[in-house]
C-alpha cells in the first residue's frame, strides 16, 4: 500500500511538470519587448534637446519646451541636470520669478557654474545646459586645448531696467530671472579665459569667445556682447526669451 502511494505521487508530480512544459512561453507586450524602441514618433524623446548638436531649430524647440515648467524639468531631469523648482513669486510691479528653480550641477558635463545654484527661469537653465554642453565644453576642447571645469558669470536675477537703467526704462530680462551674464571659464590647465581681457584680437582665446557667442545665438532669443555696447564690455549677456537678436 505503501509503495502504491508512493508511485502515485511520483506519477502526479511527473504530470504537473508535463502541464507546466505545456503552458506557452510568456510574451512581452510589444512596448516592452527587448530590444526596447529607441525612438517615439509621437513626441520629441525627453531630453534630447541637450544631448543633440545645435541647429536651426535649437532655439524654437528651447522656447517650446521651456515653456512649462513640468516638461522643461523633464528634459532637465533626463539629462541629468540638477535642477529644484521654487515657488513663483512677485517682487514688484516688474520683478520676479515664475516657472523657476535654482540650477544645480549638470552631471553629465564637468564645468560647474560659479556661483553655483543659482535662481533662474527652467527655459534659461535648458538653454544654458545645451549651450555649455553643445558648445562650451567641445570648443574648448578644440580651441584651447583643455576641458573647461568652471564657469563664472554675475548672476541671473537683478530687478532692473536695460543697461542698468542707463539711457534706458526698459525692464530688463533679468527683472525676471530669464538671463544669465557670462563673465568667462577656468580651464583644467589652470588658465582662466574672460571677456574682459580675452575677447579682442584673434588669439586663441578671443577665437574661442567668439565661437561660444555665436552658437549662443542659436540657443538664446537675445545675445549681446562687447561688441554691442560699452555696458557689455566684461560679459556674454544670455537671455531666454522669444526673442531674436545677436551682436
Amino acid at each position: 500500500m505503501r509503495v502504491s502511494v508512493r508511485t502515485s505521487l511520483i506519477v502526479v508530480s511527473l504530470l504537473l511538470a508535463g502541464c507546466g512544459r505545456m503552458l506557452p512561453d510568456f510574451a512581452p507586450p510589444p512596448s516592452t519587448t527587448y530590444p526596447y524602441p529607441t525612438s517615439r514618433p509621437e513626441a520629441p524623446l525627453v531630453g534630447a534637446l541637450i544631448d543633440l548638436p545645435i541647429n536651426g531649430g535649437t532655439r524654437a524647440a528651447v522656447v517650446r519646451e521651456g515653456a512649462d515648467l513640468g516638461q522643461c524639468m523633464a528634459q532637465l531631469t533626463a539629462a541629468r541636470v540638477r535642477f529644484s523648482p521654487v515657488p513663483d513669486r512677485q517682487n514688484t510691479a516688474t520683478c520676479g520669478l515664475s516657472r523657476g528653480g535654482a540650477l544645480g550641477a549638470d552631471l553629465g558635463t564637468v564645468a560647474r557654474l560659479a556661483p553655483g545654484d543659482v535662481e533662474m527661469t527652467c527655459q534659461t537653465a535648458l538653454a544654458l545646459s545645451i549651450w555649455r554642453r553643445q558648445s562650451l565644453e567641445p570648443a574648448a576642447r578644440e580651441i584651447l586645448g583643455s576641458d573647461v571645469v568652471q564657469i563664472d558669470h554675475m548672476g541671473a536675477y537683478a530687478c532692473r531696467n536695460v543697461n542698468n537703467g542707463v539711457g534706458s526704462n526698459r525692464i530688463s530680462a533679468h527683472s525676471q530671472a530669464a538671463a544669465l551674464d557670462f563673465a568667462g571659464v577656468r580651464l583644467r590647465d589652470g588658465r582662466r579665459i574672460s571677456v574682459t581681457a580675452d575677447w579682442s584680437g584673434d588669439a586663441p582665446e578671443a577665437r574661442f569667445l567668439r565661437r561660444i557667442r555665436d552658437d549662443a545665438c542659436r540657443v538664446f532669443g537675445t545675445v549681446l556682447s562687447p561688441d554691442y555696447n560699452a555696458v557689455h564690455h566684461d560679459h556674454l549677456h544670455l537671455e531666454a526669451t522669444d526673442t531674436r537678436f545677436c551682436r
